[in-house]
């Protein structure tokens, strides 16, 4: 994930990347916001953002990463939906913080399934502690695995201290990282994504609204969480689908540090609505078509197909500039075997009429090419001597 307006950056999700574009750029709307990103989640391209990687305190958008080591319990059968949890005097006293909460008590064994809409609709500090303590076995073994999850994508602007997002010294996070957690779990979790689209929850005979004020006001926006504390001020990760006639385009929105729950919606609307208006995702491959056939050595197969990450290749562009576009491709040769599905070995390059770069996307192996018996190795050993 690559922005259009900052220097290269790692990439994070693994999934793409892009350079900034030299073409004159949209500008982005005014956002009253200590920090924000708008990520274009069908290119994997950043469309705008400002103080991105600034440390900010996160509030209840610490519960993206608590629910997604939750999802990654469920999936591995750790826990399962209909398990009942107990409810702990650790998680009991989470009333007395003053945050969220969903009103469970010490007499009660809700499911995972009810904590679940808990954490995300209600935002409950008291659910986000009984499912750390249920999945982990403890508040700081779960935290820990917050932060190494966080190490394992290259967040380099987040540390844990707690799963609620509680004011604490030494917890942070910055937009680009948050935006980065709740990409994965919209990609990596889709099947558990509905639950940010709840507008609303009742547990124990207590019925509690959604705070994403945008479920309510545009029927594009599915999700995703919102935030606040004195010191994070409001904040709101908005995610929202709209069709296009190439296809479907998600935008995911990151405001932090707003000065009311109407301003963070508002916001968030504002760079969503830019963002679908100023910017066409092109599709330049689809799916089912490879970007390259290449020559491999020494392998099983004489030809690879080289695909984008995702398989269909997208770049967004500012609108109306997608029938300019032009592209070429830079791949590693002498191409040779063994390759693993996904390896990556080339990068399409994209640019617009007068040669300025737009964008690159990395291209990888669409299947496993293993080595030729040792008489084909041998051959093409001599070939590539003599080439």
């Amino acid at each position: 994930m690559i922005s259009l307006r900052s220097p290269l950056f790692g990439a994070v999700l693994a999934l793409g990347a892009v350079l900034p574009a030299a073409a004159q750029l949209p500008q982005p709307p005014e956002i009253a916001a200590h920090g924000y990103l708008l990520l274009d989640m069908t290119t994997n391209q950043v469309l705008a953002e400002r103080d991105a990687d600034s440390r900010f305190e996160p509030a209840s958008l610490t519960k993206l990463m608590t629910a997604y080591e939750v999802f990654q319990a469920l999936r591995d059968k750790k826990v399962s939906l209909d398990q009942r949890l107990p409810v702990s005097m650790r998680a009991w006293a989470e009333r007395k913080g003053g945050g969220s909460l969903m009103f469970i008590d010490t007499t009660m064994q809700p499911t995972v399934d009810e904590l679940l809409k808990g954490m995300i609709v209600q935002s409950g500090n008291d659910a986000s502690v009984a499912l750390a303590e249920g999945t982990a076995g403890s508040l700081d073994g779960f935290v820990g695995l917050m932060n190494r999850q966080a190490q394992a994508w290259g967040l380099k602007n987040t540390a844990f201290k707690n799963v609620t997002g509680l004011t604490e010294a030494g917890h942070y996070s910055s937009a680009r990282d948050i935006s980065v957690i709740a990409a994965h779990i919209i990609r990596d979790f889709p099947e558990r994504y509905p639950y940010y689209s709840m507008k609303e929850y009742t547990f124990n005979k207590i019925r509690q609204d959604n705070r994403n004020l945008l479920l309510r006001r545009d029927p594009s926006v599915d999700g995703m969480k919102t935030g606040y504390t004195d010191g994070a001020g409001y904040c709101l990760v908005a995610s929202a689908q709209r069709d296009f006639p190439n296809g479907k385009r998600r935008l995911l929105s990151v405001v932090l540090g707003a000065d009311s729950k109407e301003g963070r919606a508002n916001e968030s609307q504002k760079l969503l609505n830019w963002g679908f208006t100023q910017f066409d995702a092109v599709r330049l491959f689809d799916t089912s078509k490879p970007v390259a056939t290449v020559k491999v050595w020494k392998g099983a197969k004489a030809e690879v197909n080289l695909v984008g990450p995702e398989g269909a290749v997208y770049v967004s562009v500012p609108k109306g500039e997608g029938d300019k576009l032009k592209t070429s491709v830079e791949r590693t040769d002498p191409l040779v075997a063994p390759l693993t599905k996904g390896q990556r070995v080339g990068t399409l390059k994209v640019t617009d009429a007068a040669g300025a770069a737009v964008a690159t996307v990395p291209l990888v192996v669409a299947e496993d090419v293993p080595l030729a018996g040792i008489f084909g190795r041998a051959w093409d050993a001599i070939r590539l001597w003599i080439k």
